[in-house]
């Protein structure tokens, strides 16, 4: 062994990288580095902003859905009933049709009369209150969104101009439960 190989470094207090003299090119990578490693961690910070941006309006549009969901469960939760409720309503309907007028001035059938007429007008309140409505047909054009036409009638009224109504339509709010079949008029021959 040489004694090169076994001296020992000596620390003189200095840092090795002051101890050996820089060059210029040396000192602007030294400089760059920092401005670098600033930038790329703006452009993190940028980033990360944008991201969170995002996901606030995304959670926002989420809590708006969800809020709106549960205001339509709420205001259309009877829906099913309702439509199937509506045959009760048609067959009471039809059953006070059916009464002739000699049927309706029986005094044994008054009391079940009143009784019916009731009952229809209680129903029809009940529907009032839970935003049903009737859906206005006779006279009025065909309207798609409402009607359903079963049947062209030779009239004089203008064509598409309903002229009889088959069953009743309904509304729940601005939904339709049902829609009003009707005969539709068609140009007389």
């Amino acid at each position: 062994m040489t004694d090169i190989e076994n001296e020992t470094p000596v620390d003189n207090g200095t840092p090795p990288e002051a101890e050996a003299p820089e060059t210029e090119g040396e000192t602007a990578t030294v400089e760059a580095a920092p401005q670098d490693e600033a930038a790329r961690l703006a452009e993190q910070l940028a980033a990360v902003q944008q991201d969170l941006l995002y996901a606030r309006a995304e959670t926002q549009n989420v809590r708006r859905r969800a809020e709106k969901e549960v205001a339509d469960a709420h205001a259309y939760a009877a829906t099913k009933f309702a439509r199937d409720i509506l045959s009760v309503a048609d067959n009471l309907g039809r059953a006070l049709a059916s009464l002739s007028e000699e049927q309706r001035a029986d005094e044994a059938i008054k009391p079940l009369l009143t009784g019916l007429e009731a009952t229809e007008r209680e129903l029809m309140s009940v529907f009032e209150r839970h935003g049903i409505t009737r859906i206005a047909a006779v006279g009025l054009p065909l309207d798609p969104n409402q009607h359903q036409a079963m049947l062209e009638i030779p009239s004089e009224k203008d064509p598409g101009t309903i002229v009889q109504e088959m069953q009743a339509g309904y509304m729940m709010k601005d939904r339709l439960l049902r829609p009003a079949m009707v005969g539709v008029a068609k140009k007389a021959e």
